[in-house]
């Protein structure tokens, strides 16, 4: 892989962070502004989500139809803008569960084409090996365990993960799967939160918790959510840190209202033109004669 840019922040200081006891912070980004104002914020990894399926692209209630080139398209736009944060490429369904060639093929394009840092990808099982392969490709990948979206039908809906000792222990094995894969991070979903600490605990490589509890390495939250613009149903673990689609809605309900009125734009808010200017403009239209060659 290519040498990363100053100021990137390498895999390796995850791994140090976990070591030290410090807590990781991952954030979705779905463009641009959104790269850049977590940058700003410190962020230390955007996960290019294929939740982009729901909060960007308007599908209702799955991540499964979002396609490789959709996600690609976004996870370029957020390279592009992010200096210092480690950027995830979310491999969407179907670009990695027919084989593990099928599944370096994809994850090439994350990399080369999108500019993304690592990949991600969902489930144990067949994934260990497709895990397995891409990192012996060069390209490092974090796993995903617990309710993995992409196969919620299978697990029974979006529900909680390893509720009995039987599934805890069966989620504990396919993290120590993934971590002998080669992984170099894990993603724990709507895991109780003593099964998720005693997995962080096992093992070497730092752990990212959503619904999963303190005791993990690391948390992740969807930008949309945290921030108050998604509407409706949200899960247990989500924090809202503003509200701003009621701000959003605010500020374009005023704009609506001053464009009906008049009152925008004012002048502060229109272009002037020197006076003998637009007397000579006048002058011209008037008599509809050229102004001037």
């Amino acid at each position: 892989m290519s040498t990363p840019p100053a100021g990137k922040l390498a895999l390796p200081e995850l791994t140090a962070k976990k070591r030290r006891g410090e807590k990781i912070v991952m954030v979705t980004a779905y463009d641009a502004p959104g790269a850049r104002f977590a940058e700003d914020a410190g962020i230390d990894v955007l996960l290019v989500g294929d939740t982009a399926a729901m909060v960007v692209l308007g599908h209702e209630s799955t991540t499964v139809p979002v396609t490789v080139d959709e996600m690609l398209l976004l996870t370029r736009t957020v390279a592009r803008a992010a200096q210092r944060p480690i950027v995830v490429g979310d491999m969407p369904f179907g670009s990695y569960q027919v084989s593990d060639e099928d599944a370096i093929r994809n994850a090439v394009r994350f990399v080369k084409e999108a500019g993304a840092d690592v990949v991600k990808l969902e489930g144990a099982g067949p994934s260990v090996s497709r895990a397995r392969a891409i990192v012996a490709a060069g390209i490092p990948v974090m796993g995903h365990i617990g309710l993995t979206p992409q196969s919620a039908t299978m697990l029974g809906g979006f529900k909680t993960q390893g509720k009995t000792a039987e599934r805890a222990l069966e989620l504990v094995n396919e993290a120590l799967e993934l971590e002998r894969a080669g992984c170099f991070s894990l993603v724990l979903e709507a895991v109780p939160s003593a099964v998720a600490t005693r997995i962080s605990e096992l093992l070497e490589i730092p752990t990212f918790g959503i619904g999963a509890g303190g005791g993990c390495d690391g948390q992740v939250l969807v930008y949309h959510d945290l921030l108050g613009l998604t509407e409706g149903h949200l899960p247990r673990f989500v924090k809202r840190y503003a509200n701003l689609s009621g701000e959003i809605k605010q500020a374009l309900g005023d704009y609506a209202e001053e464009v009906r009125s008049g009152a925008f734009p004012d002048e502060e808010h229109s272009y002037s033109m020197d006076k003998e200017e637009l007397a000579e403009f006048e002058t011209a239209l008037e008599s509809r004669t050229p102004i001037r060659e």
